[in-house]
């Protein structure tokens, strides 16, 4: 259940910027103009500008081994990164240095994390906070400078999760309803990614996590949109980096969207879709750099018979667990699933015949422990490097072809899984990653190239 704040539907839009649209001063310059236009009361969500996370990161790792030497290489890499752009961005002399001191501030913290590394428990959580803290500061100055009525929230005093690591949404409506309350600048801007756990230490909602920040804070605020702003025009039809002539969707319904998101589409993060859905707020993706680009809305509507887009999912591991035990007996899947539930492991494809199940993830941190386990129920065989190619679309029970057809358009590569059924949306292939780009390309040919359209079964 997702809890909103005391507020009528449209009061508040919110919008979100990836790193690559804040990735230097004139890509900010832009981001500027596009919510400059805006006449309506406005949340943005900023991460930290391109290549921060990775240097934050990288920062941790060293620390994490000991290694101070290095993590102060990558602090000063870190510091040039920041330094350039606000040279850059700013001509009012202030505001320059106001956003120097901020930088300072922070990373004054950040070399305090280096120096006590070794001495506490370092938790690089709060390292990876500083990215988002510092750009959203940076451009709150620029936004000043520009005469926009623009105050600052932090996301540390009001996104919360729980002892499941999901959202508290009902904690999170009521300190950021209060917080707004308070504020009445037009815009607004705060942090995507970062967060308090339960212990009310920092921490965040893992990578891509920015766009979780949006749906959430949507949800909670009753906002009449929710934008995701990159630095491509929304979600394509197929994988653009492997295949030629995709095109972008112009729309799409939130359950085909969810689908794409989880199997391998890189512009939304697979957990932003499900609280838009719930709260029905559409989501509307678009080119930072090319804002005049419909891009694609999701939002909830019909469905159109066929395939609407294909997508893949690298890093994927089968397992599959073969016993004559299993035959006629009750109680079999129940005892598989309880060992991933157990690792906290979750499940992406499943097949079952009448003396084995197969099934995949893509989280291995403990696959030795989960084979052990399984291993007391019957014969386990491991197969790693596989990809899920998922086509997507609206496949209702009683069509006929399609399965056939699919199998036509890739009839000369090895297919490991298949799983159909599940879901209306969704036919899901699982292959070699060796045989990932080439079957993208011949469903591709087959359904959006040539006049043998699966779109007809």
């Amino acid at each position: 259940m997702y809890f909103i704040c005391n507020m009528t539907k449209g009061d508040i839009q919110v919008l979100k910027f990836g790193g690559t649209s804040i990735g230097s001063a004139e890509a900010i310059r832009n981001t500027t103009e596009i919510i400059s236009k805006s006449t309506q009361r406005t949340i943005i969500i900023f991460s930290a500008f391109s290549g921060v996370t990775n240097l934050l990161s990288d920062i941790s790792s060293f620390l994490l081994i000991g290694n101070i030497q290095k993590a102060n290489r990558a602090l000063e890499a870190l510091i040039a990164r920041h330094t350039n752009i606000i040279q850059d961005l700013f001509l009012n002399v202030g505001y320059k240095k106001q956003a120097t001191q901020i930088l300072h501030r922070y990373l004054s913290i950040l070399q305090e994390q280096i120096n006590m590394a070794l001495l506490v428990d370092y938790d690089p959580k709060q390292t990876l906070a500083l990215g988002e803290l510092i750009s959203s500061e940076i451009i709150s100055f620029y936004f000043k400078e520009q005469d926009l009525n623009v105050a600052i929230i932090n996301a540390l005093d009001y996104m919360r999760i729980n002892e499941n690591d999901e959202p508290d949404q009902g904690e999170i409506a009521q300190l950021l309803g209060n917080l707004l309350n308070d504020c009445t600048s037009q815009f607004i801007i705060t942090q995507g990614y970062i967060c308090r756990n339960r212990n009310g230490k920092i921490d965040n909602l893992k990578r891509g996590g920015s766009d979780y920040s949006a749906a959430i804070i949507g949800v909670a605020t009753n906002a009449t949109t929710i934008q995701i702003w990159t630095d491509i025009d929304g979600l394509h039809n197929n994988d653009p980096r492997f295949v030629d002539h995709t095109t972008p969707i112009t729309s799409l319904s939130f359950e085909e969207a969810a689908e794409l998101a989880y199997f391998g589409a890189k512009v939304l993060h697979p957990q932003s879709i499900l609280p838009a859905k719930e709260a029905n707020i559409p989501v509307h993706l678009k080119n930072t750099f090319q804002p005049s680009k419909p891009g694609t809305l999701i939002k909830k509507q019909n469905f159109t018979e066929g395939i609407r887009a294909i997508a893949a999912k690298d890093g994927i591991t089968s397992i599959k667990i073969k016993s004559y035990r299993m035959l006629m007996s009750f109680g079999f899947l129940k005892n598989v699933f309880e060992v991933f539930d157990q690792h906290k492991t979750s499940i992406d494809v499943i097949t079952t015949s009448e003396v084995g199940v197969s099934l995949t993830i893509d989280d291995t941190q403990n696959i030795e422990k989960i084979v052990d386990q399984l291993s007391a129920f019957g014969e386990v065989t491991v197969e790693d490097q596989l990809s899920i190619v998922c086509i997507v679309g609206y496949f209702p029970s009683d069509q006929s072809g399609l399965g056939a057809k699919i199998m036509t358009a890739i009839k000369d590569i090895p297919i490991r899984m298949i799983s159909f059924g599940g879901s209306l949306h969704n036919v899901s292939l699982i292959v070699k990653s060796v045989h990932k780009i080439d079957a993208l390309n011949q469903l591709h040919s087959q359904v959006f190239d040539k006049n043998l359209s699966l779109l007809s079964v």
